[in-house]
């Protein structure tokens, strides 16, 4: 199957590397896993050769890189909880002290961006409680082998995480897609270059669970506790 009629998710999953690709163009691989490569790229304009060179250079290029769809589920989870979980609550908690400041400094800045502060604190709550569910409700779950059980939960938990894939672009919205001032002060530049890494690293959050953790049968299931 050539690789333009194989989904966003499933190339992220099974090309190591691929997600950083798909970042440098924004693709959405995670809310967005179920289409298609070549209708993403027409739906965008872009060069599909460009893109499918960077793909086929990849096994060479990142032969290194974790390929989590072989791992098993109780591994994935602590990866997931040590990768993501715990470092989402503490970017959530810098990046809304950063914004308030930057706020407060620079409201009469034209590219000021405004109620940005209440964006981040809004996303800080809803994501708080759904990495609570996950960790009290579903990963346990997981971990037991109860996939068939978990499936309601994990239909929220997908449902939630479009939820949090449109906080992610309204977030780009809000900052011009992190496009700064020519005279930024240092507050307003560690701003915007932590916005930049929360929206990679919760891109590839909602990707490690949706096309590979929430899909035992995409995977090769090594039990690890």
């Amino acid at each position: 199957m050539s690789l333009l009629d194989r989904s966003l998710g499933s190339l992220a999953r099974d090309l190591p590397g691929a997600t950083r690709i798909f970042h440098h163009y924004r693709l959405d691989f995670c809310c967005g896993g179920q289409t298609l490569l070549r209708d993403a790229l027409a739906e965008r304009g872009l060069d599909a050769a460009e893109l499918l060179a960077s793909l086929e250079s990849l096994p060479a290029q990142h032969g290194d890189e974790r390929n989590w769809g072989q791992a098993g589920t109780g591994e994935l989870i602590d990866h997931i909880l040590s990768r993501y979980h715990s470092v989402h609550r503490e970017q959530l908690v810098e990046l809304l002290r950063l914004a308030r400041r930057v706020e407060a400094v620079h409201g009469d800045h034209p590219d000021c961006p405004a109620g940005l502060a209440d964006h981040l604190d809004a996303m800080r709550q809803e994501l708080e409680s759904h990495m609570q569910k996950e960790e009290q409700i579903l990963f346990p779950m997981l971990r037991r082998g109860l996939f068939d059980p978990a499936r309601g939960p994990i239909t929220v938990m997908r449902m939630e995480h479009d939820d949090h894939g449109q906080a992610l672009a309204r977030l780009l919205a809000l900052t011009h897609n992190l496009t700064l001032p020519a005279e930024a002060c240092n507050t307003w530049q560690a701003l915007y270059a932590g916005i930049g890494e929360l929206h990679t690293d919760l891109m590839q959050h909602i990707h490690l669970e949706n096309n590979i953790l929430f899909q035992p049968s995409q995977r090769q299931e090594v039990q690890h506790g």
